[in-house]
């Protein structure tokens, strides 16, 4: 949620700024609730400072033995007046959060200005791409050859865009989760974390999934002792649950920063057609991720999305998996995100490179949302902090892009140096 008094002192300034992201900022509107807010708010101070002079006045007199009834009647009339105007204000400030929760996080000075992907910015690319003297297969063929993809009986079981991994494919997932946490918590120095995988409306409210996302999410009801209708939502990211452990607390500024990582499955409806995208471990409804999270000091965000993000590309660069580095222009970035690194992944398959991470820098975005300060002593003043997270890495597309770029002519799979020994049992190949 962007800072309310941005939009009371500088809104023509916000305006064009998250213009520049797609959104036009409904000015009209705030300007009528901002106007009926500061009139029903000066008629409510005139009248409380009516109503406690005539209480002051009966006050002082009230051992004379005159008639105060007409005074004690004006004070009645006021104090239903006050209540009236105090519900006026009540539902003012209710449509005030409603519209400001609809308000994307304003672009960082750094980010290019662009409507699409198309308009992102190539950074850095890294790794070589391997010729093949072979006609090459995508990650579904080759899971298929290996008996490693059940793509028949997840349908059976739960619908489309669902999967079963069995035998050394299945070995291969759960090591790249193990790898992946190792890496980021003896390495990088993020905590382990284990979170709830459905949580409530207002968690995801104060990451910014919701109210704009609500159709992309999983909705969970229950019957156990009463109806609950969509009482909880299956976690679209362990960004949701991380980043909610810290609503309303108050952190010292010398535990900064909190880094934490967690792998969780993740579920998503995205009912939209990607193309390419769509197709095999790409874009799923259940899916697993290993996600860094950073609480940051404000000063700090923007140097702490560069360390995260070299965080997930370390991942890449350990399994020398081929990708580049994008910085997301203002029109392509998400709702939260005030600047955006995507590392895109090579696919011998689609000859192109496909997203695999997305680290994000949300300023105070978050923070402002679910209320998360940081003081310096006790009697200091509480300031907001900044989150970052990313993914580090979402971990059937990091599958799918081994299973490709490993590929060999006799049809067997390369399995990574840095996973066979700790992790695959000294295994080295998939045949």
């Amino acid at each position: 949620m962007i800072d309310l008094s941005l939009l009371r002192n500088e809104i023509d300034i916000i305006a064009n700024k998250l213009k520049t992201r797609g959104f036009i900022l409904n000015i009209n509107l705030f300007n009528s609730i901002e106007n009926s807010r500061k009139l029903i708010q000066i008629q409510t101070e005139n009248l409380q400072s009516k109503c406690n002079n005539l209480s002051k006045e009966i006050g002082k007199n009230k051992n004379i033995k005159n008639n105060f009834q007409e005074l004690k009647n004006q004070v009645l009339e006021i104090k239903k007046l006050l209540i009236i105007n105090k519900k006026k204000l009540f539902q003012l400030k209710l449509d005030m959060k409603k519209f400001l929760l609809s308000i994307p996080n304003i672009p960082d000075p750094t980010v290019p200005i662009g409507i699409n992907y198309s308009d992102n910015r190539k950074i850095q690319y890294w790794g070589k791409i391997k010729k093949y003297s072979f006609k090459v297969k995508d990650h579904i063929s080759i899971g298929k050859q290996h008996n490693g993809f059940d793509w028949f009986s997840a349908v059976q079981i739960s619908g489309s865009r669902f999967v079963i991994m069995k035998n050394k494919i299945a070995l291969l997932y759960r090591a790249l989760g193990q790898f992946m946490l190792d890496v980021h918590i003896n390495q990088h120095g993020y905590s382990e974390t284990y979170v709830p995988y459905l949580v409530n409306h207002e968690s995801l409210y104060g990451t910014g999934q919701l109210p704009k996302f609500e159709d992309e999410l999983f909705y969970v009801s229950t019957k156990y002792k009463k109806i609950h209708q969509n009482k909880y939502i299956l976690i679209p990211t362990a960004e949701v649950a991380l980043t909610n452990m810290f609503k309303n607390k108050i952190i010292h500024k010398n535990d900064l920063p909190i880094m934490l990582t967690a792998n969780t499955p993740c579920f998503r409806a995205e009912n939209i057609s990607y193309g390419q995208d769509k197709k095999g471990l790409i874009r799923m409804h259940q899916f697993d991720k290993v996600e860094i999270f950073q609480i940051s000091h404000p000063n700090q965000s923007i140097k702490t999305l560069e360390n995260l993000t070299y965080h997930a590309e370390r991942i890449l660069q350990l399994l020398e998996l081929p990708y580049r580095k994008i910085l997301l222009c203002t029109g392509d970035m998400g709702f939260s995100a005030s600047k955006t690194y995507d590392l895109e992944v090579w696919f011998p398959s689609q000859n192109n490179y496909r997203e695999i991470s997305s680290c994000s820098n949300m300023s105070d975005f978050q923070a402002r949302r679910i209320n998360i300060k940081y003081c310096t002593n006790k009697t200091s003043k509480k300031k907001l902090v900044h989150t970052v997270n990313g993914s580090g890495l979402a971990i059937g597309r990091t599958l799918a892009a081994i299973l490709e770029n490993y590929q060999q002519c006799d049809g067997t799979v390369k399995i990574p140096k840095v996973l066979q020994k700790k992790y695959m049992n000294d295994m080295n190949l998939i045949d």
